[in-house]
C-alpha cells in the first residue's frame, strides 16, 4: 500500500514506525526538517521537507498513486485541508486528525466525506475512551480487545501475595487448566519478555493475558489483590479528556473534577449534571485532602503537563488510592513512569497511531496495535488458505521464538490457543511479537 503521512510530530512518527516494518511504501511530509529527520533515520520511509498543503508537495509524493493520505499535524486546518486536496488529486482515501469534538459526531461526518476527508481521528476523544475503560476494568493497566471484545488483552501487574507469584508458567497452566485464557507476555524492568514453561513470575512484573469475556474476572483475582469495583473517582484536570471521562461517568459513579482555571470551572459546572466541580490547584495536599481523596477509589490526572500529572498519581498512590491514571504525553517517560509505581498511563499520540494503523487493512493483516512503553506489537492477522500457519497444529509450526500465538477467532467465537490448535482457513489469529520477529511472523500469513 501506498501511504502519504502529513506531520512527522509524534503521532506520524509513530505511525510511520509501526507501519514501516509491513512493507508499505510510505512518504513523510513535514516543515520542520529537524523532527523529519528523526523519522528519516529511524525508519524505512521517504521524507520531503515541504508543507502537505502544497500542490506541488502532494505531487512530488505521487499523490495520484496513494492509496492512503494521512494528515496527523498539530494544526485540524492544515490535516482538513490536506485530505480535501490528496482526495481531489487521486488518493483513493484520506485521514485527518482534529481537534474539535464536533467534528467526529455522527451526524456530521457526511459534510467531511462530501468534502474528501473520509475518516476523522480525534485522539483526546480515544484517550477518554481508554480512561474510562481502565476505570470499569479496574485492575487492568493495558485493555485491547477484538472482534468487540471477543477476545481480550489484559495488562495486569502482579502484587506481593497474589496466588502466581514465584510460580513457573507450566505450574500455573495445571493448576488453572479451567480458566481459558494464555499468558502472552510479561514485561520486567525495561525488557518485555514472551515466557516459557519454566519462566517465574515475580511480584511487579506486568503481564499480558489474552482471555474470552467470561475468563476476565477469574484472571483479575489470579493476577491482583486490587478487584474493587471503583465507585469514586477524583480527575485533575478538565480540559479535553477530563471533561469527556467525567460526562463519560457520571451516571455510573460518583465523579470530582478539580480544574485550576476558574472560567473554566464555571464552563465545567453548567456542561457537567452530575459530577462535582471544585476550583483550585490539584498539586496542593491540602486540598486534595479537604475533598476527601483518602476516600477515592480512584485518581486520574490528565492535565497538559506530564510532570504534574505524575508527581499527583503518586501522591494519591500514597494516600491509598487503589487505582491511578496519568496522561504522559512524553513519550520518553513511559518507561520510567511504569518502574515508579503508578497503575496505568496514557498517551494520547500513541492511542491515535494505533488507532490509525485500524483504518490500513494488509492483504493478511487485519489490525495492529501497540502497547504503551511495552516494546512489543500485536498483530491481528487472518490465515489464508494453504498458508503456512494452516499446515500443522501450532506445536508442530517452529514458530518464531519472540512471538506467541494467543487466540484465535472462528465463525464469531473466540478461542484461546493451545500447543494442539490447529489453525483453518479465515480464522482471525491475534498475535504478540516482538519487533525482532514481526518479518519471521508474516511469513506464516503469506
Amino acid at each position: 500500500m501506498k501511504i502519504i503521512i502529513a506531520g512527522a510530530g509524534e503521532v506520524g512518527y509513530h505511525l510511520a514506525k509501526q507501519l514501516s516494518s509491513e512493507e508499505h511504501d510510505i512518504t513523510v511530509i513535514d516543515v520542520d526538517q529537524n523532527i523529519l529527520s528523526r523519522t528519516d533515520s529511524s525508519t524505512d520511509v521517504m521524507t520531503l521537507h515541504g508543507s502537505s498543503t502544497s500542490i506541488k508537495m502532494l505531487e512530488n509524493a505521487n499523490v495520484e498513486e496513494t492509496d492512503l493520505c494521512v494528515a496527523v499535524t498539530s494544526s485540524e486546518a492544515i490535516n482538513i485541508n490536506t485530505a480535501i486536496l490528496a482526495k481531489r488529486m487521486g488518493a483513493k482515501k484520506t485521514i485527518a486528525r482534529v481537534n474539535n469534538g464536533e467534528y467526529v459526531n455522527p451526524k456530521n461526518t457526511d459534510v467531511f466525506r462530501s468534502l474528501g476527508v473520509d475518516n476523522m481521528v480525534y485522539p483526546e476523544e480515544l484517550a477518554a475512551i481508554e480512561v474510562v475503560k481502565l476505570i470499569e476494568r479496574a485492575a487492568a493497566t493495558d485493555i485491547l480487545d477484538f472482534e468487540d471484545g471477543k477476545l481480550s488483552l489484559l495488562g495486569l501487574k502482579l502484587d506481593r501475595g497474589v496466588p502466581i507469584i514465584d510460580r513457573t508458567l507450566k505450574q500455573i497452566a495445571a493448576e488453572y487448566s479451567s480458566i481459558d485464557f494464555r499468558i502472552v507476555a510479561l514485561h520486567r524492568g525495561f525488557q518485555t519478555i514472551i515466557p516459557y514453561g519454566d519462566d517465574i513470575f515475580r511480584p511487579n512484573d506486568q503481564l499480558f493475558v489474552i482471555s474470552k469475556s467470561e475468563g476476565m474476572e477469574k484472571i483479575i483475582q489470579l493476577t491482583s489483590k486490587d478487584k474493587k469495583k471503583l465507585n469514586n473517582i477524583m480527575i485533575l484536570g478538565g480540559g479535553k479528556i477530563g471533561r469527556l471521562v467525567a460526562k463519560m461517568l457520571e451516571k455510573k459513579i460518583d465523579v470530582k473534577l478539580i480544574e485550576s482555571n476558574h472560567d473554566k470551572s464555571v464552563e465545567l459546572a453548567d456542561y457537567l449534571e452530575e459530577s462535582l466541580v471544585i476550583h483550585g490547584d490539584g498539586r496542593d495536599l491540602d486540598l486534595l485532602a479537604q475533598e476527601g481523596i483518602i476516600d477515592m477509589d480512584g485518581f486520574v490526572a490528565v492535565t497538559e503537563n506530564a510532570e504534574t500529572n505524575i508527581i499527583t498519581c503518586l501522591m494519591a498512590k500514597h494516600l491509598g488510592v487503589s487505582k491511578t491514571i496519568a496522561q504522559v504525553d512524553n513519550v520518553d517517560y513511559i518507561a520510567l513512569t511504569q518502574t515508579i509505581g503508578l497503575d496505568s498511563l496514557i498517551n494520547k499520540k500513541l492511542i491515535a497511531a494505533n488507532s490509525i494503523t485500524r483504518f490500513i487493512k494488509k492483504s493478511n493483516v487485519v489490525a495492529t496495535a501497540s502497547l504503551q512503553g511495552i516494546d512489543a506489537d500485536i498483530f491481528e492477522f487472518i490465515a489464508r488458505d494453504g498458508s503456512k500457519i494452516t499446515k500443522s497444529k501450532i506445536k508442530d509450526l517452529k514458530f518464531p521464538k519472540n512471538a506467541i500465538i494467543g487466540g484465535i477467532i472462528r465463525g464469531g467465537e473466540g478461542i484461546i490457543t493451545v500447543g494442539d490448535t490447529q489453525i483453518l482457513a479465515e480464522d482471525k489469529v491475534v498475535v504478540f511479537a516482538l519487533p525482532g520477529a514481526v518479518s519471521d511472523v508474516q511469513k506464516f500469513f503469506n
